[in-house]
């Protein structure tokens, strides 16, 4: 299998047919062999029905359905773990990304060995305001986050190489930081190509203004994880050896000043210093605590499934 498209949705019946005939074009005309697999994240209008439809017609339509809406993330994991082409293509389905762009995608990964290539919508069609400023914004804290300096983190046309996707764990809001998880699983040859980006034909976006804030706390989750997922002592051990020191030496300088320096002054607990020590005595033992249960969980953690799936469509 030359190439997968993976396809996350939500509502998006109007558009599905015309997508599928387009993609379908456009690979026949690059006599690729490939599958497109829709993953219908919890439609509650025709989708599934229109997924079912082209699959019946198409061998290469496959397709999977969640029992309700569990996410972007969990619809292209699940994608993921089917998809059995050489390169792999993510795209949205709401015909705002053009499968024009898909066979100088895949040449980028087969001929240029790209690990990933990121989709780059230079010029948008969304509101200034409300999509194009925050998008900056968060690309901008992003790029210095993660040192890895792509314009648009996250633009859904991207390309991967099979064995990225199969080696990566897309989770809860994670989609957006995909070339960082890459990167930090050891695929470092990551590029983008600017994109054409298509004014939205049917529906309404699914996207509001809280995806840049709920953007912004998932890149500092990202942040921590890649730098102390496997090693949580390292972060909290020491921020709570470094308090716990700070708090003793309070509380062995009121020792000290007591016994020795000036027995007749104020009682230690009328001193504020004591409880300076005390606290941050308290806040470093926590620290160290939270370091330690850390490490128990990360040894002892299992995999649980994210979601789960209703039905499949030529999926083996």
């Amino acid at each position: 299998m030359d190439v997968s498209i993976v396809i996350p949705l939500l509502n998006e019946e109007e558009s599905l047919r015309e997508l599928y005939n387009w993609i379908a074009k456009v690979m026949q005309s690059q006599k690729f062999s490939f599958e497109v697999i829709f993953i219908d994240d919890g439609s509650d209008d025709g989708s599934w029905s229109t997924i079912a439809e082209l699959s019946q017609i198409h061998h290469e339509v496959k397709g999977i359905r969640f029992l309700k809406n569990f996410g972007k993330s969990q619809a292209l994991h699940a994608g993921f773990a089917a998809a059995t082409g050489d390169v792999v293509i993510t795209m949205d389905a709401d015909l705002q990304d053009s499968p024009d762009e898909i066979p100088e995608l895949v040449n980028l990964i087969t001929n240029e060995n790209y690990d990933l290539v990121s989709g780059w919508k230079r010029v948008r069609h969304d509101s200034k305001l409300t999509k194009n400023l925050p998008s900056k914004l968060f690309n901008w804290a992003a790029r210095r986050t993660s040192n890895i300096y792509l314009h648009d983190f996250n633009c859904g046309l991207k390309a991967y190489k099979n064995e990225v996707i199969k080696n990566i764990d897309v989770h809860g809001e994670m989609h957006r930081y995909i070339p960082v998880l890459a990167n930090n699983a050891g695929f470092t040859k990551i590029g983008e190509k600017i994109v054409q980006h298509q004014k939205r034909k049917y529906g309404e976006t699914k996207f509001g203004i809280d995806r840049f804030i709920n953007g912004f706390l998932d890149l500092l989750t990202i942040w921590f994880i890649s730098r102390f997922a496997r090693r949580p002592m390292h972060l909290f051990g020491a921020l709570g050896v470094l308090m716990f020191l700070i708090g003793f030496g309070f509380a062995g300088y009121l020792g000290i000043d007591k016994l020795f320096l000036d027995p007749a002054g104020r009682l230690i607990t009328q001193r504020p210093q004591f409880y300076i020590a005390l606290v941050t005595m308290i806040i470093g033992t926590q620290f160290f605590v939270a370091g330690f249960l850390g490490e128990l969980i990360l040894r002892n953690r299992e995999d649980r499934r994210r979601y789960l799936i209703k039905e499949q469509l030529n999926i083996s």
